[in-house]
């Protein structure tokens, strides 16, 4: 069997046995309510809103769309992960191109697990002078290994237990970011 057969193979796997924790009903509905909530806190500022590559892609498409807010998109891309199943130090990829001096910016991002690189990025926003840094993310994984007690994200659109998640911009190993809901993978 092929290296790619093999890859396959355990993808599918993966997949087919994964835990759903929350349909992708579920997201969309929950995704809903945060623009709404978002909306309102943006009302009367045109901020830029910073999506972080390449887990916050899928997010941020939907959560844009029902944004009634004028508002600059931008990316960035810093990780620990890099393809792994376990972090590292922060590594910058991309910055952002918009000026942030004197802007109001909304980081969005797929989860908030341990946190250290949504804090990095939002130090890099301070450090360019942002007249605000809030963050939006579409997970809130719940564990005790924060980066900083307590950390929460500005806007969350749902809590998820402390399992490998994947869908709705997480990856697995690279893939499944393409999966509609957000899933567990089971242990072995």
């Amino acid at each position: 069997m092929s290296i790619a057969e093999e890859l396959q193979q355990e993808l599918m796997r993966v997949r087919r046995e994964a835990i759903e924790l929350h349909s992708a009903d579920q997201v969309q509905e929950a995704i809903a309510k945060l623009a709404f909530a978002v909306t309102e806190a943006y009302s009367g500022k045109v901020p830029v809103m910073l999506t972080v590559m390449n887990g916050g892609m899928i997010f941020a498409a939907e959560l844009v769309k029902r944004l009634d807010i004028p508002l600059e998109m931008d990316y960035l891309h810093a990780s620990r992960y890099l393809g792994e199943t376990s972090g590292g130090d922060v590594e910058w990829i991309v910055t952002p191109n918009a000026s942030l001096a004197g802007r109001d910016v909304l980081i969005v991002d797929d989860i908030l697990d341990v946190g250290t690189t949504l804090l990095s990025i939002i130090d890099a926003c301070k450090a360019q002078g942002a007249a605000s840094v809030k963050t939006c993310v579409l997970v809130d994984k719940q564990h005790d290994r924060k980066a900083k007690p307590g950390l929460k994200a500005d806007f969350t659109a749902l809590d998820a237990a402390d399992y490998y998640l994947f869908g709705m911009g997480m990856d697995y190993k690279g893939f499944w970011r393409n999966a509609p809901g957000i899933y567990a993978v089971k242990e072995h």
